[in-house]
């Protein structure tokens, strides 16, 4: 996805717009998509035949509105737009797809392990592989750091669910697969379908397995907790808990190695590498504004659970309403110069991991991993240029990108072989 500076609302035919479409996010650009829509028509209809469609949100505010109002927008009836119209099998069985109070109760067991202290204790072994997948690039050939960062998430995720670290790279393929079927680096010969439904299938049956083993003998991980987990009076049926270890491996591994991405991407293009490498008191404001800039989740979808009204546009009762994470943070009323990459933001209210009862339950482990990543590449490396296209996701969901080929300049003492 392409992360430009549209300045005219004008320039864009919004009935000519699908917002569905996958090929929009690999070789369009949203952001364009979004900036006209913001000022032009906020709250759109965008049909999609038969008499169906759903509202495009795209300001800021009115994005945080229905984040937090789930008495009115409910998350039961499906998530993301892949699931529009359809029943969504995880209701009420998946965190994201439950409503409080039950999300209440469900979210709370996990939340205690995915707390600020777990991230820290496992920040040295993330730093441990943060080196290990730059250390390609040490040797100034190119290198497709797109390839190597998106490796880094799964860590913390194969650590905290206590899974075979052999399982991992396995792990991260299917979890791609599931989510962005319609892209040519992930898609089976056999399309778009049957890429997802192989993804869902070994991805369940590999999480069955692994429940049935620790069954047998639970401990302090995250999969135990949701194997003991009691939620309204009963345990989690089994498919409740594939259905969140299922959200877990999506949730770590496919967003947050976007964010290096796009940050990165940015930081070459604009030659502003060193303004943020160079000053280590700027590490935590920068991946703030890093995870601003890359917004690596584009939407989200709620249902109208009655009669309501956004900027004075009437919903009805049962219509599909998304949210657009990408453009509420580059919403001017909001953010100042939103399409500047600034390290230096403050305050920064990004939406990046949610608003409301949602609010990413991985925040602290996303934000330590990205904050190790980026100290250990601006520790070993001066600059970076491209070497090669940078290739982007086509997905409606993630803002990502598949390649990113570039050659570091690594600092002295930093080159390959160089005693550290």
């Amino acid at each position: 996805m392409r992360h430009s500076h549209p300045t005219d609302p004008h320039a864009i035919d919004l009935d000519a717009v699908d917002l569905r479409d996958p090929a929009l996010y690999r070789n369009g650009d949203p952001h364009a998509v979004w900036h006209a829509m913001r000022h032009r028509d906020p709250v759109r209809w965008q049909p999609i035949g038969q008499g169906s469609g759903f509202w495009s949100v795209t300001r800021y505010h009115d994005i945080v509105a229905v984040l937090r109002d789930h008495a009115t927008f409910t998350s039961e009836g499906g998530t993301l737009l892949t699931l529009l119209g359809q029943p969504d099998p995880a209701s009420r069985q998946q965190l994201s797809a439950t409503d409080p109070p039950r999300h209440t109760e469900m979210r709370a067991p996990l939340q205690r392990l995915l707390v600020g202290r777990t991230a820290d204790r496992h920040r040295e072994r993330v730093r441990a592989e943060a080196r290990r997948l730059l250390a390609p690039a040490l040797g100034g050939e190119p290198f497709d750091i797109a390839v190597a960062v998106h490796r880094l998430p799964v860590v913390m995720f194969g650590t905290l669910m206590d899974l075979p670290s052999a399982d991992w790279p396995r792990l991260t393929e299917l979890a791609e697969m599931a989510v962005a079927p319609d892209d040519p680096v992930h898609q089976l010969s056999s399309g778009a379908a049957a890429t997802q439904h192989r993804a869902h299938r070994e991805l369940f049956a590999y999480f069955q397995d692994a429940a049935s083993r620790r069954q047998k003998a639970p401990g302090e991980d995250l999969l135990s907790t949701l194997l003991t987990m009691t939620v309204e009076g009963a345990p989690l049926g089994r498919g409740a808990v594939m259905a969140n270890c299922y959200l877990l491996l999506i949730g770590s591994t496919v967003t947050v190695p976007e964010v290096p991405k796009a940050a990165l991407a940015e930081l070459i293009r604009s030659g502003r590498y060193a303004d943020w490498a160079e000053h280590p008191e700027l590490l935590e404001s920068g991946v703030e504004e890093a995870l601003r800039w890359a917004s690596p989740a584009n939407h989200v979808l709620r249902y109208a659970t009655r009669p309501t009204e956004l900027r004075g546009v009437p919903i009805a009762e049962g219509d599909a309403v998304v949210v657009w994470y990408g453009s509420a943070n580059r919403d001017e009323e909001v953010f100042d110069d939103p399409y500047l990459f600034d390290v230096r933001r403050h305050p920064n209210r990004h939406l990046s991991f949610g608003a409301g009862p949602h609010y990413c339950v991985g925040f602290a482990i996303a934000r330590m991993t990205l904050q190790v990543l980026f100290e250990e590449m601006f520790a070993a490396f001066e600059d970076f240029q491209l070497a090669g296209p940078v290739e982007h996701v086509a997905s409606n969901f993630v803002a990502g990108i598949t390649s990113m080929p570039v050659v570091g300049k690594p600092r002295p003492g930093h080159q390959r072989g160089a005693a550290r």
